[in-house]
């Protein structure tokens, strides 16, 4: 599960933020009305977070078992239990639904740090699902004969950025959610609408090692 694939990470981010909240006491709290709206967003924001978690773990646990797949290129010749695992990352991946929230109108809305984390979560639905999807087509693609295959392989380089590229992004949401949680006062000024503790579990689960892919992709376009 994404929640709990670093147990350790989870800790020290949970540190982090009891750190930060004591200190939030002393530098005073963020209280003009744009502090407050966009404190407001940022609730909102997480919990749309916390509601696509168990299919976003869904999406990440299938998209790790198929990446070593593709992470050097698309294979050349594919068995079947390599292809059932591409092929469930790309249905697992064009299952993920976007919060309304985080659509492009009602996200126009969003203010301060819960704005930039729901065009994250947008982008890394669209490039993960379109990547996995082109993947899976490319590998059928491959097999089709001579010209579909050498043209399935020379843009799947571009897919398998995208899928890369997607989770990178993911998995900095939890970090950017706990800096704009901290900028805009902490638990002083959240106080029980959006506490250490969820904000602690939410950064664990869109962290670095629970969402990003390795290794680094290392196929380029035209090789």
């Amino acid at each position: 599960m994404l929640a709990g694939s670093s147990r350790k990470a989870a800790a020290l981010l949970a540190a982090g933020i009891s750190l930060a909240a004591l200190g939030c006491g002393s530098g005073g709290t963020p209280s003009s009305p744009s502090a407050r709206l966009e404190r407001e967003d940022l609730i909102a924001t997480a919990r749309a977070l916390a509601r696509a978690q168990p299919e976003v773990a869904s999406e990440v646990a299938a998209s790790k078992a198929a990446w070593p797949l593709v992470a050097g290129g698309l294979p050349r010749r594919a068995g079947a239990p390599a292809r059932a695992r591409i092929a469930a990352a790309a249905r697992t991946a064009g299952a993920l639904k976007l919060p309304s929230l985080f659509g492009r109108q009602r996200s126009a809305g969003l203010t301060g740090p819960g704005a930039s984390l729901a065009g994250t979560y947008r982008n890394f639905v669209g490039l993960s699902g379109t990547g996995w999807e082109m993947l899976d087509h490319a590998l059928g693609a491959a097999g089709a004969g001579a010209a579909a295959g050498a043209f399935a392989h020379a843009n799947a380089p571009l897919y398998v950025e995208s899928v890369y590229d997607g989770h990178f992004g993911l998995a900095q949401i939890g970090k950017n959610l706990l800096a704009g949680y901290q900028k805009l006062g902490g638990a002083n000024a959240f106080g029980t609408a959006l506490t250490p503790a969820e904000v602690a579990r939410l950064a664990a689960a869109y962290s670095e090692p629970a969402a990003r892919l390795h290794p680094h992709p290392s196929v380029k376009l035209g090789s």
